[in-house]
Order: structure tokens, then C-alpha cells, then sequence
């Protein structure tokens, strides 16, 4: 995130910080924060064994919301680049914030928490993480906000004025269910997983 914000340039760039893929890499900073916090509670109380988490669905709800910036990232932003000519894609930046970030939060679920919590509810929730940035990103470009200069909309599917309502309100559906379908596999990897931890004997 510092090097997306062109910290290290010396002419930090704030603007940045508005786009999803920067909100969902903050909200996975401050969940890793609280991870840190809750495992140092858990090491002292319980010892180097077992889970940890704050909430599984919890959890879950912050892995959806970076799997989302690597999914539309890859779906749809790098094929866009690439009919532009882009030939900067998948740099080290790209690659941290889009990429490594969500497969680490992805690997940190499966490993470090504990299973079986999903509902087939969740899925539906999740989206509301997503939803809720797409709705304020519209009220801000409505507003007269813009994302870089001259761009009220942070992403090419967002943009009503080249793609027109319909034509946004498609890729929103079609985005919502490739999510909705997405969030169901990591259910039944939960609940997989939770029935064959019942079925190793407990020593």
C-alpha cells in the first residue's frame, strides 16, 4: 500500500486510498492487527496449539472482501490493461496488493481457523462489503468527487457514462453471482474440512 501511494516517491498520493482495492487491503491490515492481538492472548492462555480467530465468520467475511479485488483484478482490469497496451501489469506492486495479499489471507483462513462456522447464508453477506463501497463510490462521483483527475468512476464497469445504466447494472449482476458462486466453494471447503477434522480421534 505505500508503494501503490507513491510514498516512497516522496509525492504521496491520497487519492489512491479511494479505490476497493486500497479499502480492502486496509481492512486486511486492521484484521491482521487483530489477529496478532488475539493469537498473543491465545499463545499465553492456551499455548502453541489449536486455532485462532476473532470470529470465523468474521473471517470469512474479510477473505471475501480481498478475493474480491484479486478477482476483479484478474477478470477484468488485467484484460482492460491489456487491450490498452498497458505493459506494466502484474508489477511488484500490482502483485502485492491485488495477488499475494488475498492468496495469504486465503492460506491464513485455512490454516489458522477453525472450520465448520459458514453459513450457506454467508455468501449473500459478504456482498454487502463490496455493495457498500459500490454505493458510496457512485454517491462521491455524483457528487463531483473524483477517483484520479477528470475520473468520477474508479473502474471501467462502474463507468454509466461509456457503458450506460444497463450496461453497468450487467456486469454488477454478473459480478455479484461469479462472487455469490465464489463464496459458496469457500463454505464447502469449511464445512469439508470441519467433517473430516471430526473424523480424526482426538488424542
Amino acid at each position: 500500500m505505500v508503494r501503490h501511494s507513491d510514498v516512497l516517491t516522496g509525492a504521496p498520493n491520497g487519492t489512491t486510498l479511494l479505490f476497493y482495492t486500497m479499502v480492502s487491503n486496509l481492512l486486511c491490515l486492521a484484521w491482521v492487527a487483530l489477529l496478532v492481538v488475539r493469537t498473543a492472548r491465545d499463545l499465553r492462555e492456551a499455548g502453541a496449539s489449536g486455532t485462532s480467530t476473532p470470529s470465523p465468520r468474521a473471517s470469512g467475511a474479510v477473505m471475501m472482501a480481498i478475493t474480491v479485488t484479486m478477482l476483479i483484478y484478474l477478470v477484468v482490469l488485467v484484460p482492460a490493461r491489456f487491450a490498452d497496451g498497458d505493459s506494466d501489469i502484474f508489477s511488484l506492486t500490482d502483485n502485492l496488493i491485488h495477488i499475494i495479499t488475498p492468496l495469504l489471507v486465503i492460506v491464513d483462513w485455512l490454516i489458522f481457523v477453525p472450520k465448520g462456522a459458514f453459513r450457506w447464508v454467508d455468501p449473500l453477506l459478504w456482498t454487502l462489503i463490496p455493495y457498500a463501497y459500490l454505493v458510496w463510490a457512485f454517491v462521491y462521483g455524483a457528487l463531483g468527487g473524483e477517483f484520479t483527475p477528470g475520473q468520477k468512476y474508479p473502474y471501467p464497469f462502474m463507468d454509466v457514462d461509456v457503458l450506460g445504466v444497463g450496461g453497468v447494472a450487467q456486469w454488477i449482476v454478473a459480478l455479484t453471482l461469479a462472487l455469490i458462486v465464489v463464496g459458496l466453494v469457500f463454505v464447502v471447503i469449511d464445512r469439508t474440512l470441519a467433517a473430516l477434522a471430526r473424523r480424526i480421534p482426538r488424542r
